[in-house]
């Protein structure tokens, strides 16, 4: 009887051990939905030098189908009132697809009466912003807060602001962040030698 006993207890054991591994195994299968690309890492930067930390975020030039080859550095040009440009101008057809340089946060969108409908973007260690400017419109649903990809299409090349109306363009300038929203004033940096293409 004791033997019987024990075998049936051993017969009860197995059975309830195979059913717990069927259940785990079933939560294990690896999911064949399509997942979403994670954003990738993003390697800390605080204890590079400005031009070395913009170096390693790779920017793209933040205006489709422009080879890097079209893009002149306009970073030291003359200005009036003895000013200097401190941005580069990407010229395009009115209506071409702005995109971000970078991953990031869109800061702010202000409209200006020298830079028309513009776009400032933080990049994701919140040390460089973006500034986007000349825009013709924005993307539908563009809003202050949004997280963005780089290469996410974000307004479209014009004329708005002091831009000439016969030379649509992109005005896009790199500033140090000064922190507190403060998304105005930051020392410039030139973007030109870094800008790569965005062909994919």
């Amino acid at each position: 009887m004791a033997t019987r006993n024990a075998v049936s207890a051993l017969c009860r054991s197995l059975t309830v051990l195979a059913a717990v591994s069927l259940v785990a195994c079933s939560r294990a299968r690896v999911s064949t939905e399509p997942q979403p690309a994670a954003e990738p890492p993003t390697a800390p930067t605080e204890h590079l030098a400005p031009e070395a930390a913009l170096a390693a975020r790779g920017l793209i030039i933040p205006v489709t189908g422009v080879d890097p080859s079209r893009v002149s550095d306009s970073y030291t040009a003359g200005r009036g009132g003895g000013r200097t440009h401190d941005a580069v101008d990407i010229m395009a057809p009115r209506g071409t697809p702005v995109i971000a340089a970078d991953s990031g946060t869109i800061l702010r969108l202000r409209q200006n009466e020298a830079g028309g409908i513009t776009i400032y973007q933080l990049d994701p260690n919140e040390r460089f912003v973006y500034y986007y400017a000349h825009l013709d419109r924005y993307e539908k649903g563009l809003a202050e807060g949004m997280v963005v990809r780089q290469g996410d299409v974000l307004g479209f090349v014009g004329t708005t602001g002091n831009a000439p109306k016969n030379l649509p363009h992109l005005h896009f300038q790199v500033m140090l962040y000064r922190g507190h929203g403060q998304y105005w004033g930051g020392d410039p940096i030139n973007p030109h030698p870094y800008l790569k293409s965005n062909r994919r």
